[in-house]
């Protein structure tokens, strides 16, 4: 039996944009082969894009241009915890097809919960700060809410070859895929952009802060009570 932070650190992988992503890429496939399902598959895809942007540019704009907040402990948007957001809600519901009701909604409502789970699995796991994780979530959420919002699910139930091939997916790329590097092409697209020979780092912003506002940052831990700059040891 896998200990508890061995769990966790499997756990939280299903937030990874290289799992994700891919499953994604096929739920879409399938939604676009019918009109009436089309516009899902546009408003999935625009919404998911846009939180990914905005993910990134909180990460690049710390890293490349130290914009960060330290009273939160906040240096960028989990992409984790966003990607989760956006995905499982809407991917889980697909997988429910044209089932009766309350199925449908019982889907949605499994796949925020396990968005939540991937998003407090950032913070046990020393990748983000408590903040970090939340925002990613909410906005991640957000896309996954508009994208389902006003949209029709499939409208012929989905093929078992699918469900199967995307559980199948979802169970063995944890284990088995690579570690993911997005987080070292993210610190060189921002360095790149910014001209900066070495990343900002947390450590360095909670050190500024404390000499700013040294009552307010007497203790520059980040919310999970690890020291700050040992966050973002994992991809983000």
């Amino acid at each position: 039996m896998p200990n508890s932070d061995t769990a966790w650190a499997l756990f939280t992988r299903l937030g990874e944009a290289q799992i994700l992503l891919p499953a994604m890429a096929a739920a879409l496939l399938w939604l676009l082969r019918t009109p009436r399902t089309r516009p899902l598959a546009a408003a999935w895809l625009l919404s998911t894009a846009t939180a990914a942007l905005l993910t990134l540019a909180t990460k690049v704009a710390f890293i490349g241009w130290e914009l960060g907040f330290a009273p939160l402990d906040f240096t960028g948007l989990s992409g984790h915890a966003m990607f989760a957001g956006a995905v499982w809600p809407v991917l889980v519901r697909i997988a429910a097809g044209r089932a009766p009701r309350p199925w449908p909604r019982l889907a949605i409502a499994f796949g925020v919960l396990l968005a939540v789970g991937i998003a407090v699995s950032r913070v046990v796991t020393g990748a983000h700060s408590g903040s970090e994780a939340l925002l990613g979530l909410l906005f991640g959420l957000a896309a996954s809410a508009l994208a389902l919002h006003r949209t029709q699910a499939p409208e012929a139930p989905t093929p078992g070859w699918l469900a199967v091939g995307l559980a199948a997916w979802m169970l063995a790329l944890p284990v088995a895929a690579p570690p993911s590097r997005s987080h070292d092409l993210v610190t060189r697209l921002s360095l790149k952009l910014s001209g900066r020979s070495a990343p900002y780092t947390r450590h360095a912003m909670h050190r500024q802060a404390a000499l700013k506002w040294p009552h307010l940052l007497s203790s520059h831990t980040g919310l999970t009570g690890a020291p700050a700059g040992e966050l973002h040891t994992q991809p983000v």
